[in-house]
């Protein structure tokens, strides 16, 4: 039997919620009441069967279910309003692509994008957020921001930051954390990027700290999937900053060290040079680079 269909006006309704934290905000943005976006999350986690919010007296929150899913489908919902937005009549519009890594996506990018589209009503962005390691420009992007050791050739770009990681845990991790005489005493878990499998390594020789050699590893191969795992416990891992800043704030995860590592990649914004005839694009491209650029 075929799985009935979700709702797509919850879904909308969870994406503008997620994307504030605020059931108010999110009303505000849909032109309806708290009490219906309340009504409607409610209703859209009954036919998920998940909860999605931690509802405290004063704060709203995602749970890591909710995070997940909102870092999913939130450039799908953009790429069908940009799709429907380009069958509007009486405006003329602009419609370009932009491709972003996921975590940088859901974390840094998408939260802060209503600030564009509020002032350039008249263009439309379909957003794709995908592959976490390739150092190439999607053929379809008219910008992109992805990770690279060095500025891309046969491209035009520019440097946006380097990543910067700290080692990040559970409050509990944190808790149980001893040191002495520059090695941790007791069990460490470590979350490991497969693209970064010697990160830890290096940060330790940086830091001056040792661990147990015999220690379990976890590794993963997407930043979304290894922030979720250390916000469950399953170990500390190398995080994003300011990426993961708003996990810091809202006491998902806590840093365990302060040392910091600077990557041998950064984040850089990519476009063809053709794309400069394009006056949406060059906004955006602007637009970013007065945004993000030396942001980390």
């Amino acid at each position: 039997m075929a799985k009935s269909p979700v709702s797509l006006r919850g879904l909308r309704t969870f994406c503008a919620a997620a994307k504030h934290e605020s059931f108010s905000a999110a009303a505000d943005e849909l032109y309806i009441t708290p009490s219906a976006v309340s009504h409607q999350i409610r209703r859209f986690e009954e036919e998920l069967d998940q909860r999605l919010f931690d509802r405290g007296a004063r704060e709203l929150r995602l749970t890591g279910v909710g995070r997940s899913l909102y870092a999913e489908v939130s450039p799908l919902v953009e790429q069908i309003n940009s799709i429907v937005g380009s069958y509007k009549t009486g405006v003329a519009r602009s419609s370009l692509r932009m491709s972003v890594q996921p975590f940088f996506a859901s974390e840094f990018f998408m939260p802060r994008l209503a600030e564009f589209t509020a002032s350039n009503p008249d263009i439309d962005i379909q957003v794709s957020a995908s592959d976490e390691s390739a150092e190439s420009l999607p053929a379809d992007a008219d910008l992109s921001i992805r990770l690279f050791r060095s500025p891309p050739k046969g491209v035009e770009s520019r440097l946006l930051f380097p990543l910067r990681v700290v080692p990040a845990g559970s409050k509990a991790l944190a808790k149980s954390l001893r040191i002495k005489d520059g090695r941790i005493a007791g069990e460490f878990p470590l979350i490991v990027h497969e693209s970064h499998p010697k990160a830890w390594k290096k940060w330790g020789r940086k830091a001056g700290i040792t661990w147990p050699e015999d220690g379990k590893v976890t590794r993963l191969d997407s930043m979304i999937a290894i922030v979720r795992a250390a916000e469950q416990g399953i170990g500390a891992a190398l995080v994003p900053i300011p990426l993961a800043d708003q996990w810091f704030r809202q006491g998902t995860i806590t840093r365990l060290f302060d040392d910091e590592l600077v990557m041998d990649v950064s984040y850089f914004l990519i476009w063809q040079q053709k794309a400069e005839a394009n006056e949406a694009v060059m906004k955006l491209r602007d637009w970013i680079l007065e945004r993000f650029a030396d942001a980390g």
